[in-house]
């Protein structure tokens, strides 16, 4: 097509691609549709999926680490964030009910017996 026969240039519709995002999403903003919070302990630090992993099953799972860690707080499961100490949350189930965790014993206390060999390896 000749540069004589368009009828707008590619900067006005970039301008107006642009200003109609914009727009949206201050309308959002202003009819309530957008919800932000401030209340730490309300926002959900991430999602997460629970991989079986059986006898003998091969389990798929990026190589790459995530940015959480795991934690034992207050005898619930707790995922925190690496980057952010403040960002901590207890991981729950479908209904809202805290994972049970316990914590690791202490190197200077003795382990539980549990019927097997604590600390061995495979013989």
């Amino acid at each position: 097509m000749p540069a004589d026969e368009r009828r707008f240039s590619i900067r006005a519709l970039l301008v107006v691609a642009a200003l109609s995002i914009l727009g949206t999403v201050l309308a959002l903003e202003f009819s309530g549709r957008i919800v932000h919070s401030d209340d730490k302990a309300r926002v959900p630090v991430g999602e997460f999926e629970a991989i079986y992993v059986g006898p003998r099953e091969d389990y798929r799972m990026s190589p790459k680490p995530s940015q959480l860690h795991a934690e034992c707080h207050g005898g619930y499961l707790a995922v925190a964030s690496d980057t952010d100490a403040t960002l901590k949350g207890v991981l729950v189930d479908y209904r809202n009910r805290g994972i049970h965790c316990n914590p690791a014993p202490r190197p200077d206390t003795p382990a539980k017996e549990t019927g097997t060999a604590a600390g061995n390896s495979d013989e």
